[in-house]
């Protein structure tokens, strides 16, 4: 017999004492998404502080020889069903002395186990040996690095306390502020007023872009007056916290640890105010409870959830909804799963990754693909709670969460390290550049090649010659020609409804909007329809003429992924979601989008004359036309020039875009250099990789960053828009179709069958909900966060992004 004081004695010196700073895993394996719920608990490496499940954790021992672990059991509390209900005593939720939420309640057992022989002590014990004691109470009473990184994400984006509010000065000049009928002292707005908390003055608040809003007296009042916060009217209630508080200085919402001292100075009792006006989150709220939202989700359906393996849904994060339903589907291909599951198996993927399996990207994207398609963790949350009775009150899914992939995901991308709202397509490419990187050097296992595709553009000048343009991407971005709806009639039937039913003071219920149906042929048509060029430099002319562009693919990729630009600048510069249908039919075929490349009778634009750099950085000054028409929309004249040199005084539009991408710079009011500002600006080093794999040259893929605020999407649209800043790149304006870097994606047939699409419910991209449709063993599955079910009315024509599978010839 084994005898494991001995044992474990041997080994002290493989116990480690955590410091604050390591990071402790104690919920969740690393290699699996066993936690110490599951049936064989969880085992915490004492010297790494690594977490296993009962399945994974002799890999561990095998490769690092740490024999002693922390054993973590918990297993659920069995309460009579009689129990009388304690009475709380705290205004609080699942707390001692709260109210009960109803979540189970665990007991947790711990013991040392010592590997191989699985040799085991209890803890607590006076006998263990004062180092082990230690070490354990350490791991118990440390967060856990799981939690610790969700807490770090979600803290940064909650309200901070604003370094203005505890000195605050406020003026004794006699203001009593009434408990209603407020109006801005300046003009005759009666909502969206603001309090200044120096002197008491009711002022509305910032003018929208579309003329909505207020006229910006209150934020002008600070400019003038130099007094830092205000107070949202409308907002304060006894739930202070929950109350819109503005600091000018610091441009955010803060918290104010005084606000109710600072009311009471004016007369104001918040503890009997009622809620008169919506905050940010709620009117993003009652946006999302439309018919969008309840079509799009299938909400009232009567819907069969679904289990087992692939039928796994993934728990939300906070906001991580553009997560869950980008990788269902991308794991729902065969490139993913096969590189990811079928042809990777856990012990492998862990053997290869380095010693902290929680940073590499292919362990965890190896074990997000194990958890979601093998089946292990698709069971009904109600079977776990009562197998024994059999009894199933709920059809609620437990999930998965990826936590840990999360977070490797995210590790060269802060924006997604956040608990935000963030756009699926910039999540999608994110994740193919990711991937790519990740298995450089070994292309026939990168499965992010199964959607990359050549792209080549055509461009004819008045001379007969062309020029022949090639670049590379994962996604066709598509715009949507609302002139090719296919139900005018009725468009023009609803519009004069609309404006009879408005004269009356009526509002239209849902079932009586009508919106356009687009064709998804026609959104195809539109991407390779002739374009003219302005102020094309043509060699063969040596003038600037106007070009004609065409556009086709070189290659078409296994799979064909689609963007529905949905969001435009509307008249006046006015951003806009469009609401449209699009009508997307099950199979589609792009044969025609083949592009033919250099034809026989062709002549080649000859190449331009390259301009020399001045040796010192080119100094900017901002376009006064640009600068006044955006000035004209409401913006500051200051911000209105930095958006105007920081794109190179491109245009209205490029300078909007970096303008609405830059508003929360900290250094935005920082003012310009006399002489100018340099050229020269820094952006991300990984998108210009990005657009450079595409065929751009390096000092090109540069300047369109800066002048599209290192949006990759619109910086590839920048420089088709603007061919003169491309007339002295490097790109490849001669090659043919065909070339060997084209030779070496995935081509074939450009017949395909629609595989997926992930819906966007909400007004912009930064917020809402994300949900997957995915077509399943011969059915529409919808993948809403950790809910799978059989759709029952997939709605194919309100789709973000659409995945196509190519049929094999």
């Amino acid at each position: 017999m084994v005898d494991a004081m001995e044992l474990l004695r041997e080994n002290l010196s493989r116990v480690r004492i955590p410091e604050p700073t390591n990071r402790i895993y104690k919920h969740e394996c690393c290699v699996s998404f066993d936690t110490p719920k599951s049936e064989g608990g969880l085992f915490v490496d004492m010297c790494t502080f690594l977490a296993f499940g009962k399945d994974h954790v002799m890999w561990n021992y095998e490769k690092t020889r740490n024999p002693v672990y922390l054993h973590i059991k918990q297993t659920k509390k069995v309460v009579s069903e009689d129990r009388p209900s304690k009475k709380p005593t705290l205004l609080a939720i699942g707390v001692e002395g709260g109210f009960d939420n109803g979540e189970p309640q665990y007991e947790e057992v711990r013991n040392i186990v010592i590997l191989p022989d699985y040799a085991t002590l209890p803890f607590p014990s006076v006998q263990l040996p004062e180092k082990v004691r230690l070490a354990v109470d350490a791991i118990i009473l440390a967060e856990g690095a799981e939690r610790k990184e969700q807490l770090a994400a979600w803290v940064a984006d909650k309200k901070q306390r604003s370094q203005h509010a505890v000195n605050l000065q406020q003026l004794d000049n006699g203001v009593i502020v009434p408990r209603s009928g407020w109006k801005c002292a300046k003009c005759d707005k009666t909502e969206n007023l603001w309090l200044n908390l120096t002197d008491g003055m009711i002022l509305c608040g910032r003018r929208n872009w579309d003329g909505t809003g207020g006229n910006n007296h209150a934020v002008d009042h600070y400019h003038e007056t130099g007094y830092p916060i205000a107070v949202k009217l409308g907002t304060i209630t006894a739930d202070l916290e929950a109350a819109d508080v503005y600091s000018y200085p610091e441009d955010d919402n803060v918290e104010d640890p005084l606000l109710a001292q600072h009311l009471a100075f004016f007369g104001i009792d918040f503890s009997s105010l009622q809620k008169t006006e919506l905050t940010t989150a709620e009117r993003e709220l009652d946006q999302n409870t439309n018919f969008d939202w309840n079509r799009i989700q299938e909400s009232g359906q009567e819907m069969e959830p679904l289990f087992g393996p692939g039928y796994t849904g993934l728990v939300n994060l906070g906001n991580s909804c553009y997560l869950a339903a980008t990788m269902q589907v991308a794991l729902s291909t065969r490139s993913f799963s096969s590189r990811y599951y079928a042809g990777q198996n856990l012990k492998e993927a862990f053997e290869q990754a380095p010693a902290d399996p929680t940073v590499d990207l292919n362990m965890q994207l190896t074990k997000l693909a194990h958890g979601l398609l093998s089946g292990k963790y698709s069971t009904l949350a109600s079977e776990k709670e009562d197998t024994a009775t059999g009894a199933i009150s709920t059809h609620k899914q437990e999930g998965i969460l990826p936590r840990m992939f999360k977070t490797v995901i995210a590790a060269s991308h802060p924006e997604f390290s956040s608990m935000r709202q963030q756009d699926a397509l910039e999540f999608f490419l994110h994740l193919l550049e990711q991937v790519e990187r990740v298995n450089a050097g070994s292309s026939a296992l990168d499965p992010s090649r199964s959607f990359k595709f050549g792209i080549e553009d055509r461009i004819q000048c008045p001379s007969g010659k062309v020029a022949y343009v090639k670049r590379f991407d994962y996604i066709l971005s598509l715009n949507i020609p609302l002139s090719e709806a296919t139900n005018k009639e009725q468009l023009e039937a609803f519009k004069k409804l609309k404006e009879e039913l408005n004269s009356q003071g009526k509002e239209l219920s849902n079932d009586e909007i009508v919106r356009p149906r687009v064709p998804l042929e026609a959104c195809l048509a539109s991407y390779s329809a002739p374009e003219e060029v302005l102020d094309f430099f043509s060699g063969a002319l040596n003038a600037k003429t106007t070009a004609i562009k065409t556009t086709g693919l070189t290659s078409f990729p296994d799979y064909l992924a689609l963007h529905m630009r949905k969001f435009v600048m509307e008249e006046g510069w006015v951003p806009k979601k469009l609401d449209v249908y699009v009508d997307v039919p099950d199979t589609i075929d792009i044969s025609a989008m083949r592009s033919k490349g250099l034809q026989p009778g062709e002549e080649l634009l000859p190449d331009n004359v390259a301009v020399e750099e001045p040796e010192q950085p080119m100094k900017l000054l901002a376009n006064e036309n640009i600068v006044s028409q955006l000035v004209a929309m409401g913006f500051d004249q200051l911000h209105c020039q930095k958006a105007a040199i920081n794109t190179f005084n491109a245009g209205v539009e490029e300078a909007m875009t970096w303008l609405l991408l830059h508003m929360e710079d900290p250094d935005i009011n920082a003012p310009l250099d006399i002489e100018g500002q340099s050229a020269v600006q820094s952006v991300d080093q990984s998108k210009v990789d990005t657009l450079v794999s595409f065929g751009f040259q390096e000092e090109l893929a540069r300047k369109a960053l800066v002048a599209t605020g290192s949006d990759i999407e619109r910086a590839t649209d920048w420089i088709f828009s603007n061919p003169d800043a491309a007339s002295t790149s490097a790109m490849d304006t001669s090659a043919p179709s065909g070339a060997p870097a084209d030779a070496q994606l995935p081509d074939g047939g450009g017949k395909y069958r629609l595989l997926g699409f992930v819906s966007h419910i909400g007004t912009s991209t930064q917020c809402g909900h994300y949900v997957a449709h995915i077509h399943k063993d011969g059915r529409w599955v919808i993948f809403n966060d950790e809910k799978v079910g059989a759709s029952v009315n997939p709605p194919k024509d309100m789709g973000y992004l659409y995945f196509f599978e190519r049929l094999d010839s």
